[in-house]
This record gives structure tokens, C-alpha cells and sequence, in this order.
């Protein structure tokens, strides 16, 4: 079982494994989102030691990572020290995020690309044109826009994920899979 903060986490994730040739629900792997890394004492008692005893793993935004730290000690699941600890659980933290570690993946231009094609361009060079996104940087505007407006994140994970090369996936995606 793979726990991920959201639902995009879990569309993308779901992507690579395609890309690369694998059913997860054929292999017995699900991923599961959780609603946020505030939810993982719930779903690691549900799945974990004290519930069903499946194998976990999971993938997390770094911002989160303390929260899941907590959770897997809470549940008993020792982990050590720094994110060697986290790893050694099958936990992996993305950089900031996955918009972040997809757009970093992927290249600026490609993601712009991607918009484009769906129709989206200048709806984000409006968004580049707003004062409080003059001064970022394109990849901070492009993640801002990607969690902006209604289903978009949800969308982009999976257009980003179909765009990645499948052997150049960024590290946490790739671990965790590999894991799994």
C-alpha cells in the first residue's frame, strides 16, 4: 500500500507506473490518498501493524515531512534519523512538492508546452502579469498556476506525468515505485 498526501500525488503516480509498463492493481499495490499527511495516524493505523499489516510505503511534500515522521513513530514504525530514516521506512519526500519535482523534471519550456496545448496559455501569462508573480521565477509561476483553479492540479499531474521520459522520473516517484 502507498499512501500519498492527495489525489494527485496518487493520478501521478499511477501514470509512471503505466508508463513503465506496470499494473499496480495487478501487482496488489494500491495507493491511497489520504487527504493530507495530517491524516497518516488514521491510515497507518488502518493498513499498518495495528490493522491489516500490509507493507507501506508512501511519498510526501517535504513541508509535511515532520507530520509523517510523527505518524510513523506514533504507529510504532521506528524510523531513523534525517530522510535515510524516512527511506529505510519506504517513505520518500519530494523536494518542495510533486508540482515541483515534475516541473524540474520536465523543464520549464515543456511545461509551458503542455499548457498550450491544453488551451491554457494565456491564462498563465495573465497569472505571470498579476503583481505578486512579476518578481518569481517562471518556475514558481508555473507552480502556482498548476495549483490554481478547479481540477487543474488533478489534471497536470497526469499530463506531466504522461510527458515524463519513464526512465528519468524524479527520485521519490522513482523509490517509491521501486519499492512497491
Amino acid at each position: 500500500m502507498v499512501l500519498v498526501e492527495g489525489a494527485s500525488d496518487q493520478v501521478a503516480l499511477e501514470t509512471i507506473a503505466e508508463r513503465q509498463g506496470r499494473d499496480l492493481a495487478a501487482e496488489g499495490v494500491g495507493v491511497v490518498p489520504m487527504g493530507g499527511a495530517r491524516n497518516i495516524g488514521r491510515y497507518l493505523g488502518r493498513y499498518g501493524p495495528g490493522g491489516l499489516g500490509l507493507e507501506l510505503a508512501g511519498l510526501c511534500d517535504a513541508g509535511e515531512e515532520g507530520e509523517i515522521r510523527l505518524g510513523l513513530e506514533r504507529a510504532g514504525l521506528g524510523v531513523g534519523h534525517g530522510r535515510a530514516g524516512l527511506e529505510a521506512a519506504g517513505f520518500y519526500v519530494c523536494v518542495a512538492d510533486l508540482e515541483d519535482e515534475l516541473i524540474r523534471c520536465l523543464g520549464t519550456s515543456t511545461v509551458e508546452t503542455i499548457i498550450a496545448a491544453q488551451g491554457e496559455l494565456r491564462s498563465f501569462r495573465t497569472l505571470q502579469r498579476q503583481p505578486a508573480q512579476r518578481d518569481r521565477s517562471l518556475e514558481r509561476q508555473l507552480h502556482r498556476f498548476l495549483g490554481s483553479g478547479a481540477g487543474r492540479k488533478l489534471r497536470y499531474a497526469r499530463l506531466l506525468a504522461e510527458a515524463l521520459d519513464p526512465a528519468a522520473v524524479p527520485r521519490p516517484l522513482d523509490r517509491v515505485l521501486t519499492r512497491v
